[in-house]
């Protein structure tokens, strides 16, 4: 493995164990507050964990008796600010790494130039900060890490401060750029995951809940925030007489044994909303107080204990839906997906 990592860091509650192999881009999903930039800090040098440690290619950056400083770790972040120098030109900006690292300036100024041009912006070299845009000064920040030819890149919610019609050029370049490069990426953003990261983590509460590939991930969630994410509802609990927690499904795999955890998946759009209960129906009914009503596509998103429906604007206005309301959520066992945790 390229990157090692086992950090304990109690005054945040924070316990992890990963792994990133050479020339793999792991995302790092999670709500807010899940420690998700602790595992960046203390990756990138900005935090010393209680115990643990931290190695790459080997080399022990962080342990009981290490700690590199950030500058010595050949490791760039890449956060949500440039944070580039304003009083440098954005060809400075880049060619300041290539600089700290002994280079010349005729060496380094290549490089910048080098490093502009791969993510589009080598017209801008001559500009300060203050006169290139939010996606520009991203892209220029990208090239000052990579200039640095770093071992491991770190990138903290890259695209979070940006408008959301400059994200998906820089997504592409992204995209581009990380490929055989290792990468720990953190995201709130499925595109991100699906299309920049090999495989994810999940973290929740200070602690890894799941990982795998990042398509499988999403596809068969086994905890709340992936299922959110994947817009799925998730319902999790004992398998007990052919359902969890009362939905009944469909099986994906083997089968769960009597008692064992297990989760019920089905998407909003496969669930019906009643007033009452439909009679004679087999279909799985789900007593449930609404909680929002809000515009989703050409549908209506109804939220209600956790879990979410989409109705037809005619049949939300007939039903007459509301916060507060007692509804019953309806959707067939052949519409939902029982796997094992």
């Amino acid at each position: 493995m390229s990157l090692e990592v086992e950090a304990s860091v109690p005054d945040r509650d924070v316990e992890v164990a990963l792994e990133v192999a050479e020339g793999e881009t792991l995302a790092v999903i999670g709500p807010n507050g899940a420690g998700k930039s602790t595992v960046l800090s203390v990756v990138g040098g900005l935090l010393r964990p209680a115990r643990g440690h931290v190695r790459l290619d080997g080399r022990v950056l962080t342990d009981d008796r290490t700690f590199v400083p950030p500058h010595g770790r050949r490791v760039a972040l890449l956060a949500q600010d440039p944070l580039l120098f304003p009083h440098l030109s954005v060809r400075d900006n880049v060619a300041f790494g290539p600089r700290s690292g002994g280079a010349g300036r005729r060496t380094s100024r290549e490089a910048a130039h080098r490093w502009l041009a791969e993510v589009g912006v080598e017209e801008l070299a001559g500009r300060r900060p203050r006169e290139v845009s939010g996606g520009e000064g991203q892209r220029v920040a990208l090239a000052r890490a990579l200039a640095a030819e770093p071992r491991l890149l770190l990138l903290d919610e890259p695209m979070a401060a940006l408008d959301v019609a400059v994200q998906p050029a820089l997504r592409q370049t992204l995209r581009r750029v990380l490929a055989g490069r290792t990468t720990v990426l953190v995201t709130h953003d499925v595109l991100d995951a699906l299309l920049l990261a090999d495989r994810v983590v999940v973290m929740e509460g200070g602690r890894i809940v799941e990982a795998g590939r990042t398509a499988d991930v999403l596809e068969r969630p086994r905890s709340a925030f992936a299922a959110r994410i994947a817009g799925l509802n998730m319902v999790r609990g004992p398998w007990l007489d052919g359902a969890v927690s009362g939905i009944r499904g469909i099986a994906t795999g083997p089968a769960p044994g009597a008692g064992e955890p297990a989760v019920a998946v089905f998407r909003p759009s496969a669930v019906a909303v009643y007033r009452e209960a439909p009679a004679g129906s087999p279909r799985n009914s789900l007593p449930v107080t609404i909680t929002e009503v809000e515009p989703h596509g050409d549908a209506v998103r109804v939220r209600a204990d956790h879990l979410a429906a989409d109705v037809t604007p005619l049949a939300a206005a007939e039903l007459e839906l509301a916060p507060g309301l007692h509804v019953v959520f309806s959707v067939k066992a052949t519409e939902v997906s029982v796997y094992r945790i």
